[in-house]
């Protein structure tokens, strides 16, 4: 692998160093919340960083999505010049069943509560 590829090749954690803490502070930040849940709405489909809308500048957006996939919660991987994202689902619903089902019900909840 040259240089070039190498650094074109990003950390994640395995399944097993996945840790509760670390995915409960992922998800604890109102605009990650809102990246995982527009990705659990897009059911497994790789999405590149630019199709979130999100109400914060370059370099944020960058950190948020670094704190995910630190914490295990994405996988990102180049295409191309594209940083494609997913949501690390079954590695989530093995590890914690149901903590990722409930996180996003309730988020549609309080949504729907702010939007009454």
């Amino acid at each position: 692998m040259t240089t070039a590829t190498k650094a074109r090749v990003l950390d994640h954690p395995s399944r097993a160093e996945i840790r509760l803490e670390g995915v409960l502070h992922a998800l604890s930040d109102a605009v990650r919340l809102r990246i995982v849940s527009d990705m659990a709405r897009a059911d497994g489909a790789e999405l590149s960083c630019s199709f979130f809308d999100l109400p914060v500048t370059k370099s944020t957006r960058t950190h948020h999505f670094r704190v995910l996939r630190e914490s295990g919660v994405i996988e990102q991987v180049y295409r191309g010049t594209a940083k494609m994202n997913v949501l690390r689902r079954d590695d989530l619903d093995a590890l914690f069943p149901g903590l990722l089902d409930t996180v996003l019900r309730a988020t549609e909840v309080q949504d729907a509560r702010r939007d009454d």
